[in-house]
Order: C-alpha cells, then sequence, then structure tokens
C-alpha cells in the first residue's frame, strides 16, 4: 500500500520566506484565537516562557513575535533534498505541497516539485481578490508547470467558502481537470465570523459544478456529521483529516461519530 500525503509541510527555507511575506501581508496566523491556542508552543520555540511571551505580545505585538518565530525557523530549514529524506524515512511515497498552512510560493512549490516528479505534487493557491490575473496564472501553472490541484482557505481572506471571487477558479478548475481542495471546519481567527468555512457552502458549489471534484479539506470540524451527510449527497465531494490524529478522532465525544461509525 502506497502512503500518499495529502497535506505536506515543508519546511524549507522558501517556505519561511513566504510565511514572513503572508505576515507582512495581514494574512498570516499572528492573530488572537491562534495565538491563544499556540502560545505555549511558540513560545517554547522562541526561548521565552508563556508568561513572557504573554507579557511580549502586550509590548511589541504578535506580528513581531511571528516573525521572530520565524527567525527561529530559519535556522531550522530543510534542504530539498532532506525535505524529500523526510518522505523516504517516513515510508510515504508521493507527497502534496503547496496547500500546507506553511508552504513556499506558488513558483517555488512549482519549481521544488519539478526537482522530484515522481515524489512531489504541487498544488497552487492563490488569493480570491487576483481575480483574471489569478485564473491566467492557474491555468499557466497546470499547462506549463505541471501543477495538479488548486487550494482554498476562504477564511484568510475573510470570504465565505461560497464567495462569488472563487467561481472563476472553480470553472477553470473543471476545464483543467483538476481537484480543488477547500478548508472546511471551524477556525481559530477570532477577529472574523467562525463559520467562513462552514460545510453547507460545499453542498452549494457542489449542485453549481458537478463536474468539480471537492475535497473538503481538513474534515469540517465541528460539523462532521454536516459534513458526512454532504459527502454522501455529492459523488464529487471527498473530505481528508489532515492535520487530525486518529487516535484523537477515536477518543469518546470527540466529535467524529457520524464519520467513524
Amino acid at each position: 500500500m502506497q502512503i500518499i500525503d495529502f497535506e505536506c509541510d515543508t519546511p524549507t527555507k522558501e517556505a519561511v520566506e513566504d510565511t514572513v511575506r503572508l505576515i507582512q501581508s495581514g494574512r498570516g496566523f499572528d492573530k488572537e484565537g491562534y495565538a491563544q491556542q499556540m502560545a505555549p508552543g511558540w513560545a517554547a520555540q522562541i526561548g521565552m516562557s508563556l508568561e513572557e511571551f504573554n507579557e511580549a505580545k502586550e509590548t511589541v505585538g504578535l506580528t513581531a513575535l511571528a516573525l521572530k518565530l520565524c527567525e527561529v525557523d530559519m535556522t531550522k530549514v530543510m534542504s530539498h533534498a532532506q525535505v524529500i529524506a523526510m518522505l523516504d524515512q517516513a515510508g510515504v511515497a508521493m507527497a502534496c505541497i503547496g496547500n500546507a498552512g506553511r508552504r513556499a510560493s506558488n513558483e517555488d512549490v512549482a519549481a521544488f516539485a519539478a526537482e522530484y516528479p515522481d515524489r512531489l505534487i504541487p498544488w497552487f493557491r492563490i488569493w480570491g481578490d487576483e481575480g483574471e490575473a489569478g485564473v491566467a496564472a492557474l491555468e499557466q501553472g497546470v499547462r506549463e508547470r505541471g501543477v495538479r490541484g488548486f487550494e482554498i482557505s476562504s477564511y484568510r481572506e475573510q470570504r465565505y467558502i461560497n464567495d462569488p471571487v472563487y467561481r472563476p477558479y472553480l470553472a477553470k478548475c473543471v476545464e483543467l481537470n483538476i481537484p480543488v481542495r477547500i478548508t472546511v471546519g471551524v477556525h481559530l481567527l477570532s477577529d472574523r465570523p467562525y463559520d467562513y468555512a462552514h460545510p453547507k457552502y460545499i453542498d452549494e458549489l457542489a449542485i453549481a459544478f458537478p463536474d468539480l471534484r471537492i475535497v473538503s479539506g481538513l474534515g469540517g470540524y465541528p460539523w462532521i456529521p454536516d459534513m458526512v451527510a454532504i459527502a454522501g449527497r455529492h459523488r464529487n465531494v471527498f473530505i481528508d483529516f489532515a492535520c487530525r490524529r486518529v487516535k484523537y478522532m477515536l477518543a469518546p465525544g470527540a466529535g467524529y461519530e457520524a464519520l467513524i461509525y
């Protein structure tokens, strides 16, 4: 049996550089909500106690701390060959790159995948507000650079999954015969509505685009019954559970009963 990593975090220099760009553009995870959940781990990586981290959050701000974390990450980056060795060690035959929370730019993703075409499957993520230029970039990526999928994380753009800005991209995915992966489920960014990525919007898109293969990324928690029902309604809707550990999903009361049983 082959193991395929559907959302591979690639801790390369290019990925850290793109994370810095995202933070500086205001589209990073340096916001309350994620900070509350991640603070213990972030503090430890920077070399602070949790108390020191929380104090620094009030004085220098989350963005400065996030950029400091990127500085630390830059000291731990892997070469492309080391990433492939990591996959070998984990027994992973192929990995999708470009669709994780941390990933390099589209150009760097395509270039990395071109080095290892038998191991890496490149995906593009393009912001909805890039409009026609973004759609053209997606088509060029598929036709000229071997891109195999398109990723949407609407909540990071403060949009709902069914926002009209995504329709031209989805139509292009149908034309190019590539899947779209849409992050589905609650997010932790407390400065915006929690239901931007509710699975009910996947139902709407599956009806509007019956020939589009839709992967519901991260599984739709905590709306698992809705997600399972929608996938059951549509042959073109699939579910992945990247970032979820099976042992926690199987725990009593975890909320995954509709899927497991």
